[in-house]
């Protein structure tokens, strides 16, 4: 049991893990793998070592000092050529000021002098982030959650203008979307959510344009509103569709009963069509199933002079 709980709890952890704990890239466990730049980093080191260590043992001169010195001339070879990836910019410094932006494939730093103080991942980066708790513009406590698309398009400014830029971007989108929030109602919330996006991607976008940053969209996944709230409401919604029907019963039923007026406009004004209409209604009542009717004699009136009528109907 208790590991049962442990392991809920961490689990739990890890879905309330803060937005600080974003990596570099952006997102959580970012799937692309730099193992190739660590490799080629690698195999430099080994064949400069080789190299040096071949050479002297060609020209017979292996000693201590000349091995020390192999692996610190691999060292400084494998620290000087570096490559980048395809999607990769890296920020060059020399002696602390900015250099240049190198990649992606392979450049050359001076040991020492020069260092890569971060790498930046120029693609576009899916940022999930949340408002929990917050109050709308009717004081109505909603949790709401959104994602956030976005991508570094200049890699100096990122590095330079701002700390920790996906933390700094994630922070300012969830404070955005609190600000967003509380300018509107909760049925303005849920109506209006195309609108409160494009509001939000307005706003990142004058925060974040400094940055070197550019905000792609941002899109509100899901709203979260109270049980009580959400019983509330499904008793509002029922009683007004309820409402509507009882309008629209109305609406029919006044409509019906000037049809009928009409109608009896009509049949006041022509005896025979009164007669026409209770053969009529004779005729349906016994239409499927048949049998006897009995009929008071008003009905017996519609079949008088029947032949006549008939007759001129012909003619």
């Amino acid at each position: 049991m208790p590991a049962k709980d442990a392991s809920k709890r961490a689990e739990q952890a890890e879905k309330n893990r803060p937005l600080a704990s974003i990596d570099k890239s952006g997102v959580r466990g970012n799937r692309s793998s730099r193992n190739g730049v660590y490799f080629f980093a690698a195999t430099v080191f080994c064949l400069v070592i080789a190299l040096l260590l071949g050479i002297a043992y060609a020209c017979d001169a292996m000693s201590v000092w000349l091995i020390i010195g192999a692996v610190v001339v691999a060292a400084l070879a494998a620290f000087s050529i570096r490559i980048a990836q395809q999607w990769e910019k890296a920020v060059v410094l020399r002696l602390g000021k900015f250099h240049r932006v190198a990649g992606p494939g392979l450049y050359l730093i001076i040991p020492i002098v020069e260092h890569v103080t971060i790498c930046i991942d120029q693609r576009i980066i899916a940022t999930p982030f949340a408002a929990e708790e917050t109050l709308t513009a009717d004081l109505v406590s909603v949790d709401v959650d959104a994602v956030l698309f976005w991508m570094v398009w200049d890699a100096r400014m990122a590095c330079i203008e701002v700390e920790n830029y996906p933390k700094t971007v994630a922070w300012s989108a969830q404070t955005a979307l609190r600000d967003a929030i509380g300018r509107v109602n909760l049925a303005e919330l849920a109506t209006r959510r195309r609108q409160i996006d494009a509001q939000l991607q307005e706003t990142l976008t004058a925060k974040t344009e400094p940055w070197g940053i550019s905000i792609i969209s941002v899109e509100i996944r899901d709203i979260i509103i109270p049980q009580e709230l959400q019983d509330s409401m499904s008793k509002a919604a029922q009683a007004e569709r309820e409402r509507d029907a009882r309008v629209l019963l109305a609406e029919v039923e006044k409509d019906i009963s000037e049809m009928f007026v009409e109608a009896a406009e009509v049949y006041d004004q022509n005896d025979r069509a009164m007669q026409l209409r209770t053969m009529n209604l004779i005729y349906e009542s016994v239409r499927e199933h048949g049998g006897l009717i009995i009929a008071p004699s008003a009905f017996s009136e519609g079949f008088n002079n029947i032949e006549e009528i008939v007759k001129r109907l012909k003619s």
